[in-house]
């Protein structure tokens, strides 16, 4: 993995890793980089500092963040003309790049979601009784959706009662 500062057109700096420099380079010609402020797929490497280490101790190198390609906005560093300190650095959280496809496909599950919470009905905690009594013809046939543990759904699996986990989008955590 590599890490690389870089900057876009408007001037915002910003980190990423990649996978290698050939990762990189493929990446910015099919404009898949982008700048996490303003968008901008028009961006280059900047100026980096190379990693010094004085001769009793090396620096460790910083954690790879948990995707492959996090891209975390920077503060401005002071310029020589100013005296100003840099602004601290922000929190830090997990972010990524979608491509268009991914945005589709992110949809495309937004889509599944949507119709089956406006055509199933929903049974709450009740999901896996419900489910049995379906399966098992107890009960009508129709479509639902609720929650189950880990552990309910494993029973049900095992039973060979068929069901799909509604897709959560991070959206649905804001």
């Amino acid at each position: 993995m590599i890490r690389y500062a870089l900057n876009c057109n408007h001037g915002h700096t910003f980190e990423s890793w990649f996978q290698n420099s050939a990762a990189y380079d493929k990446q910015t010609k099919r404009s898949l980089v982008t700048c996490p402020v303003c968008g901008s797929a028009k961006v280059e490497k900047a100026m980096m500092a190379p990693r010094l280490a004085n001769a009793g101790a090396l620096a460790p190198e910083p954690p790879m963040p948990p995707m492959s390609q996090a891209a975390v906005p920077t503060p401005a560093m002071p310029t020589p003309a100013t005296s100003a300190p840099a602004m601290p650095a922000p929190t830090k959280s997990p972010v990524a790049m979608m491509s268009p496809p991914e945005r589709e496909l992110r949809q495309k599950l937004k889509e599944i979601r949507d119709h089956i919470t406006k055509n199933a009905s929903y049974v709450g905690p009740r999901f896996p009784e419900e489910a049995r009594k379906i399966h098992y013809g107890e009960t009508e046939h129709r479509s639902i959706y609720g929650e189950a543990s880990p552990d309910e759904a494993k029973e049900l699996h095992d039973e060979g009662i068929e069901f799909h986990p509604l897709p959560i989008l991070p959206d649905d955590q804001n």
